[in-house]
């Protein structure tokens, strides 16, 4: 079984991650199956909304660094191929031919946040965690960060999370805007389909009306497209330099 699975009810596609030995962490295979998942779902015009979920009491720890450390340079050609894949993993999702929904519990850290804001809504446990996680790291925030955030909060929400590494509960998540709804652990997943299968109901109609809900309220500073070229070469030097200091 891979680490992204997917099986469908009543016409929503229930996207499950599933890697226990990494708390759910985004590495090439993930960022893969993630992106051939989505590729089933736009094909399938029977799936009217997307909900995106994980497993292991956890959504997801962010993107898996094993693979950088040692002499592995990051700015090297293999290096942006990696970065690549994951920050097109989340791209991907993100602009699903369907509503998606990011079911979340346990913690959101890093890259694993990045996917959280990229659905277009979220339902959050009150208990979650959502760890930006960069600075800690000594990493520039990357994958269109700042642009990602600012679709659901004010500035200076995002320059808590973004620059000055503040983390947010579920509670505070849905009490400025970040999630539609904070509600008890157990009862995440069910809300999300349920709140997934409303626009489920004429799939049709769904996917034209994501269109239009995506170009009518993206950001107007910066598309994440372009974002995520403009954060790329100051997050693959954060990282080299991370691995200059630890040669140290």
């Amino acid at each position: 079984m891979g680490k992204v699975t997917l099986k469908q009810e009543n016409n929503v596609a229930i996207i499950s991650i599933d890697d226990p030995a990494t708390k759910n962490a985004i590495d090439a295979e993930f960022a893969t199956e993630l992106i051939d998942v989505c590729d089933l779902v736009n094909k399938d015009h029977s799936i009217g909304a997307a909900v995106i979920r994980g497993k292991n009491e956890t959504f997801c720890s962010g993107a898996n660094t094993s693979a950088w450390e040692g002499d592995f340079d990051p700015a090297s050609t293999e290096g942006y191929a990696l970065m690549d894949i994951v920050y097109r993993s989340f791209f991907v999702f993100g602009n699903l031919s369907v509503p998606s929904i990011a079911a979340v519990r346990g913690s959101a850290v890093g890259a694993g946040l990045n996917l959280a804001l990229s659905a277009d809504l979220r339902i959050i446990s009150t208990t979650a965690k959502l760890i930006p996680g960069f600075m800690r790291l000594g990493l520039h925030p990357g994958g269109g960060f700042f642009t990602l955030a600012r679709r659901t909060m004010n500035r200076d929400q995002v320059a808590a999370l973004g620059l000055f590494g503040e983390a947010m509960s579920g509670v505070n998540a849905a009490t400025i805007g970040l999630a539609y709804e904070a509600v008890e652990d157990s009862q995440v997943e069910d809300r999300a389909v349920a709140l997934a299968q409303k626009a489920a109901l004429d799939p049709e109609l769904s996917r034209l009306a994501v269109k239009s809900f995506r170009l009518e309220t993206s950001s107007p500073g910066m598309s994440w497209e372009t974002a995520l070229e403009f954060e790329r070469a100051s997050q693959m030097r954060s990282q080299r330099r991370r691995v200059e200091r630890s040669k140290k």
